[in-house]
């Protein structure tokens, strides 16, 4: 496979490659924290019902299915208001905006503290929607304003790094917190936590005033950006065709490789921890060669599904292959981030959002298409699909080795 090229292999954006070059000051690296740390919260908030399911069912008098509802639709709402919540606030300073939607965060976990049905439980979920897709909008290309533009890249994968955090640490303290404690109280504590971040984000932000305001034509005209066109291809076909097979990669570690039940949540969490490392380490390479990290991670997660029905029938290499795609998808979000940002300069904030859009609706068409493969075919079948979708990556790439400068 080629190599692919970007047009702005290292460094930041023009604007902020003119900076001076000044060391990043401990209170910004600190405000970088606390967007990482509302990024953690935010995605354990959307995950963590995976593992109370049951108990939230029993308690409120619903099927698991319907409770399933409770990761469905914070999944859809965060991909409409992702792409919306920038058009609707207008030139509002984005610091207050951060600090309302963590705001909104922590009154909805108190709603669902206190929810007497599932109704009021589900739309408290529509609050945790929103605030999933407005706040990774805009906090997604926080580290070009937070940062100097050396430190860019590490900035990045920081706070992307909440996002493996919190498969690895969020979720399954919050299910411990909920077996031992309740429901009720896992989600509450999640509640405290969301307040302490809106507290951090007030006092660290600086004020960070709108560049100027995201309409819709701007919006609709990233469609017109190759490289943005690229990025959202991409992320539809990565994350669906991850999420197609990983959502049933607990059964395949039991069929295929013949690992015990008791071992699974150990294997996952050598997952997640093997995604925090691919994260830093895509970090740093993406200010190196951005063209050439998205390649390997492609290839090599694409590889560990792929081969998992063949290389996967013993218990060392059904273990080795999910580190692999750990490792790989660990860095998927920190570069496909990147690579949007960078053909975006003059526009982060809309294509961000339309970034997370595309990618909170690939998660839920990746969990749908692996169920229907799962139920009519045969388990090791998505295996197979998924790592060919990620495999259609490459020829949406490469047409780009020499697209127009990705800005004046």
């Amino acid at each position: 496979m080629t190599t692919l090229e970007t047009p702005a292999e290292t460094g930041a954006p023009p604007q902020a490659a003119s900076s001076a070059a000044e060391p990043t000051s401990l209170k910004s690296w600190l405000a970088v924290v606390s967007v990482a740390v509302g990024i953690f919260t935010l995605v354990t908030a959307e995950q963590l019902p995976i593992g109370l399911l049951t108990s939230v069912g029993s308690a409120l008098d619903v099927s698991e299915g319907t409770a399933g509802l409770m990761v469905t639709v914070p999944g859809l709402v965060a991909a409409l208001s992702a792409p919306l919540i920038p058009v609707l606030v207008g030139r509002m300073d984005r610091r207050f905006l951060l600090v309302a939607l963590m705001t909104v965060m922590a009154v909805a976990n108190a709603i669902t503290v206190l929810a007497p049905n599932f109704g009021v439980l589900l739309a408290s979920r529509i609050l945790v929607g929103i605030t999933i897709g407005g706040f990774w909008a805009i906090a997604g290309g926080l580290a070009f304003r937070l940062v100097q533009p050396a430190a860019i890249p590490r900035a990045t994968a920081l706070i992307f790094g909440g996002v493996a955090a919190a498969n690895v640490l969020g979720v399954p303290t919050g299910t411990l917190i909920g077996g031992l404690a309740g429901w009720r109280t896992a989600f509450a504590t999640l509640g405290v936590l969301a307040f302490v971040v809106l507290v951090a984000l007030l006092v660290l932000l600086p004020p960070l005033p709108a560049t100027r305001p995201v309409g819709v034509r701007e919006l609709v005209g990233q469609f017109g950006n190759r490289g943005v066109r690229a990025g959202i291809i991409a992320t539809a076909l990565i994350v669906t065709g991850h999420l197609a097979a990983y959502t049933y990669v607990s059964p395949m570690l039991q069929q295929v490789s013949g690992i015990d039940e008791d071992l699974i949540s150990v294997l996952l969490l050598g997952f997640g921890v093997a995604g925090i490392i691919g994260n830093f380490v895509a970090g740093a390479a993406v200010a190196k060669n951005l063209g050439r990290t998205m390649t390997v991670i492609i290839v090599a997660l694409a590889a560990a599904m792929l081969l998992f029905p063949l290389l996967g029938k013993t218990q060392a290499g059904g273990i080795a292959l999910l580190v692999l795609w750990g490792l790989a998808f660990g860095g998927v979000s920190v570069s496909l981030q990147t690579w949007m940002l960078k053909y975006a300069p003059d526009a982060m904030e809309a294509a961000s959002a339309l970034w997370v859009s595309v990618f909170n609706l690939s998660i839920a068409l990746g969990a749908l298409v692996g169920g229907l493969i799962v139920d009519n075919i045969e388990l090791t079948t998505v295996a197979w699909i998924g790592g060919a979708v990620v495999l259609l990556t490459a020829a949406t790439l490469p047409s780009l080795r020499t697209p127009a400068k990705a800005a004046p």
